[in-house]
């Protein structure tokens, strides 16, 4: 009786050790969230226009004047993915820009901004998956820079085929692109130019799977710092016909060596593409597949 007791008390410790090892890593301002608004904030037109649907990543912008948004549309009848852009002054209720679809003529979707002095750069998927750049000095006007090319650590350029959902990080003047490969896993490489860019490792820097939630694709959507640590906000599903996608977090010191929480997904019911965005008090989440919902850290 004395060891049983023994071992459930070391095991009481162990777990609570761990609980709060999580909390520290895992601190709730950046994995508990609640609706801000039940309903989509967000959507489709559901009418036959450019933007009927949307779909996958769109990416969300604040600066001193509110916020920006671009997404992808698209109809049934165009397989294009066209680009759109919509503002708002408290990121819930939303305004279409009056020249949408900004990009009528390139293949435009699950995009990524990052602002780089006075210009704002875009990372997209084009057609085939492949990752594109463009320019822009005004957040609607975009001018194409081509596909950006990626070479393995020997110097080789990777093997053909998909390159997408491009997520970047500025850390120390190098800039940090995770990509993955037909949501097999999340690879990272990093540049100077934004343009040319070399594998840290070529192998992916996490992987699908094991846990039942992410088993049959994962893809990053956005890495911030906070307080010392990186916190990776990824998709994944737990679906081999990729049904049902949810919003995911992980944690890493180095940008390579990443641990995922351990009470993933943070949000689940097809709510996908997460993005945070800093708020006067903690952060917001947008999921933005294949609507746009808000969430408030508790």
């Amino acid at each position: 009786m004395k060891n049983q007791n023994s071992l459930r008390y070391i095991f009481a410790l162990f777990f609570l050790s761990f609980a709060a090892h999580c909390q520290y890593i895992f601190p709730d301002v950046l994995v508990k969230f609640k609706p801000l608004v039940q309903e989509a904030i967000f959507t489709g037109t559901g009418s036959p226009t450019w933007d009927e649907q949307i779909r996958e990543r769109g990416y969300i912008l604040k600066e001193k004047d509110g916020y920006h948004m671009w997404y992808t549309g698209y109809t049934k009848n165009d397989p294009v993915k066209h680009l759109g852009y919509a503002t708002s002054k408290d990121g819930i209720q939303w305004k279409r820009h009056a020249s949408n679809p900004i990009n009528p003529q390139q293949w435009i979707e699950d995009v990524f901004v990052i602002k780089k002095g006075s210009k704002y750069y875009m990372f997209a998927e084009g057609k085939g998956d492949t990752t594109h750049l463009l320019v822009s000095a005004n957040k609607t006007n975009w001018k194409a820079l081509g596909n950006i090319r990626i070479k393995k650590t020997n110097g080789q350029p990777i093997e053909k085929g998909s390159f997408g959902t491009p997520c970047v990080i500025a850390v120390k003047g190098l800039y940090y692109l995770f990509y993955e490969r037909d949501d097999l896993g999340i690879w990272l490489a990093k540049s100077k130019n934004l343009i040319d860019w070399v594998n840290v490792q070529d192998q992916p820097v996490l992987n699908k799977g094991p846990e039942p939630y992410d088993l049959y694709g994962v893809a990053m959507n956005q890495v911030i710092y906070y307080q010392g640590y990186y916190y990776g906000y990824y998709h994944a599903t737990a679906y081999k016909d990729w049904r049902e996608w949810s919003s995911n977090v992980a944690v890493s010191k180095d940008l390579i060596h990443w641990t995922k929480y351990p009470q993933n997904p943070i949000i689940g019911n097809n709510q996908s593409s997460n993005i945070i965005v800093p708020a006067q008090q903690g952060f917001r989440l947008y999921t933005m597949h294949s609507q746009v919902h808000v969430y408030q850290s508790n």
